[in-house]
């Protein structure tokens, strides 16, 4: 099976599968042009790079036919000359958001000024399919992977694998706890801790938390964790029976997560990411319950989904671009330095954003 996979800035690429790639796509080289000159390989490839020591008229007999015949210089085969693709691979764990985005435009913003392409693939939450991404990256030759990872548990065999082959790794936002590898994260529990203040002082007591599975994303473990220390710190009781574990990240993950909650008594609702804010907002007004005067609502993304939402929604906001340029900073880095520290961590700094969605 062949993932989708891109590479900023062209289309994706496309499925070959079951197919003869020459039938589909033949490039011109330089043992082509040989060839068709009856010379040697090695005279066609110096005459292309300009080598005065092969004669003027060979050299523009070359260059005319190399035109003509439509060769254009192979980058990755150059490069690898000198054991480098400058190809970085990126794994998302979803692409239906805005915030995959903008941490890949701050990824895309770094490598393009260092002359490095990238590959990105999706693994969609699945494991299975971020391992295959991952073999593919790997036929790809690429120098470096930044990875966020759909679940911490898995593939860390993979991952340590791929370490041992001397190729850098940086994760970024959901990192691992076994491997030992730099890390671009924001400070979770903190700020969860903060926003569901907020949420109390402006006079909620019942506040559920809606999150992603804990055995899966360690970054919902962290947020609950604050989310409990807030109620703590205000002497609120812990009551697990509004604390619900999501089966994925979607829309309708959070307004399923409002109809386990529908016989509980909430005031307020903290969600692990804004798409389930706002599944779950989307819900509490088709039951007839007012947002924010009945139950307020707060997400963790920061996204632009926020602003185009009624009512606004109230989040954590990451610096998603700023994150993608220091996990590109660091790949780079650990490319060109293979022996840099692997236990580096670069935490990045996140805004509440207070809106409507809390203000009744």
């Amino acid at each position: 099976m062949f993932c989708e996979i891109y590479l900023v800035g062209n289309e994706k690429l496309p499925n070959f599968e079951g197919e003869n790639f020459d039938s589909v796509m033949k490039y011109v080289t330089i043992k082509d042009i040989a060839r068709e000159l009856v010379v040697s390989v090695s005279t066609v490839s110096r005459a292309l790079r300009g080598d005065p020591s092969i004669r003027k008229e060979t050299r523009e007999k070359i260059q005319a036919a190399a035109k003509r015949m439509g060769y254009v210089p192979n980058p990755v085969a150059t490069n690898l000359k000198f054991g480098r693709t400058k190809t970085i691979g990126v794994i998302v764990p979803e692409m239906s958001t805005p915030y995959a985005a903008k941490v890949i435009d701050g990824i895309q913003d770094i490598c393009y000024h260092n002359n490095y392409k990238v590959i990105i693939a999706s693994s969609s939450e699945d494991a299975d399919k971020e391992k295959e991404n991952l073999d593919i990256m790997m036929q790809f030759m690429i120098d470096g992977i930044i990875a966020c990872r759909c679940d911490y548990n898995k593939n860390t065999e993979l991952y340590k694998k791929i370490q041992e082959q001397h190729i850098p790794l940086v994760f970024y936002d959901r990192i691992p706890h076994n491997i030992e590898a730099p890390q671009v994260i924001v400070d979770d529990e903190t700020k969860a801790f903060f926003l569901v203040e907020h949420l109390i002082r402006s006079g909620r007591k019942n506040i559920a938390y809606i999150g992603a599975n804990f055995d899966t994303v360690y970054n919902s473990v962290l947020r609950h964790k604050g989310y409990r220390e807030a109620l703590q710190r205000y002497g609120i009781e812990y009551n697990p029976n509004i604390v619900v574990q999501t089966e994925g990240l979607n829309y309708s993950d959070g307004a399923t997560a409002v109809d386990k909650l529908r016989h509980e008594k909430t005031d307020a609702i903290f969600a692990f990411t804004d798409t389930l804010a706002i599944g779950a907002m989307n819900r509490l007004k088709s039951i007839g319950r007012n947002v924010p005067r009945d139950v307020a609502v707060a997400g963790f993304s920061g996204t632009n989904l926020c602003t185009i939402v009624s009512p606004q929604l109230t989040t954590v906001e990451p610096r998603q671009f700023e994150m993608g340029q220091k996990a590109a900073e660091l790949i780079i880095k650990h490319i060109a330095n293979p022996s840099s520290s692997k236990s580096e961590q670069v935490i990045i700094d996140a805004d509440i954003i207070y809106r409507e969605s809390t203000e009744g």
